[in-house]
């Protein structure tokens, strides 16, 4: 596991261990774009409303280092079978690269803070 290179699922494991609000629905909205035009996803939400949060969600999610099955199986996204099942097809098959501008403060004058998922 890497800081920007597949950093893995303990970003989220950490959120999960604390009271948690089940915001996977965002992971079938992206599932549904990949393979399509519309693949290139920006979420965005007003300081201080849970990027970081959502990043790492992410990121444990798509990471290919990692079994996150025991993270999601018990959230709305395992159950969601809007987009035929596409949980267990992506769940933990992806190279992810993690960037969170909080970390790249020298080199981030005029970013506002926050993180990236590519």
């Amino acid at each position: 596991m890497g800081i920007y290179l597949n950093p893995g699922n303990s970003g989220f494991e950490e959120i999960r261990n604390s009271p948690y609000v089940d915001k996977s629905g965002l992971i079938s909205l992206i599932n549904a774009t990949i393979g399509t035009k519309q693949k290139l996803t920006c979420v965005s939400r007003p300081r201080r409303f849970g990027k970081s949060f959502a990043a790492q969600m992410l990121c444990a999610y798509y990471d290919k280092t990692c079994d996150s099955s025991l993270l999601f199986d018990d959230l709305a996204i395992a159950a969601d079978e809007r987009y035929n099942g596409s949980y267990r097809q992506h769940l933990n098959r992806y190279d992810v690269i993690y960037l969170d501008m909080t970390y790249l403060k020298p080199f981030s004058d005029g970013f506002q803070r926050g993180s990236f998922l590519i």
